[in-house]
């Protein structure tokens, strides 16, 4: 283990102070970081990429931070990643947790709310949800393409944050 540290401590300025780290050091420490996160997010899940919800938005955001402190060096080369992968398995096995107990999904993931029902707007759940009026008839334009809401049967703000609908069958 010497004999690697011993090699890559100056090529990556393992024990020098961030201010004093060189290009050529942070721009290794970049290359090495992207590949390893690579391979991180490969392991985690497709969706984390997809921020389905706010539990994969949490992984993205901080995955980035600490990271990025092992690139600038204000944090350590090798904790970093170390802690890295380990925020990426404890985001899967609360993954596979969520998707094998209904409880603990919603606990971390979130319900989804209905926000219209039979063509008439929830406006309390719409108020708990933070959706406007405006925001929904944004929604009703964009995704199903009507302006008048009686053509809604069900409207949910999901657990995404995202907006379905679901016409009236005609």
């Amino acid at each position: 283990m010497k004999t690697f540290y011993d090699f890559a401590g100056p090529l990556l300025g393992l024990g020098a102070e961030a201010k004093d780290l060189t290009f050529m050091q942070i721009s290794l420490r970049g290359v090495i970081i992207f590949l390893l996160t690579l391979l991180m997010v490969r392991l985690s899940s497709k969706r984390s990429l997809a921020e389905k919800t706010a539990f994969d938005a949490v992984l993205l955001v901080v995955l980035a931070s600490v990271l990025s402190r092992a690139i600038n060096g204000s944090a350590g080369f090798f904790t970093s990643i170390g802690g890295s992968f380990v925020l990426v398995f404890l985001h899967r096995a609360f993954a596979w947790l969520a998707c094998r107990s209904h409880a603990f999904g919603k606990f971390i993931k979130g319900c989804p709310d209905v926000i219209v029902e039979n063509g008439k707007p929830l406006l309390d759940m719409m108020r708990r949800n933070l959706i406007s009026q405006h925001d929904l008839e944004e929604d009703l334009r964009l995704d199903a393409k009507v302006e008048d809401i009686s053509k809604i049967r069900r409207a949910r703000i999901e657990r995404s944050g995202e907006i379905s609908l679901i016409k009236v069958e005609q």
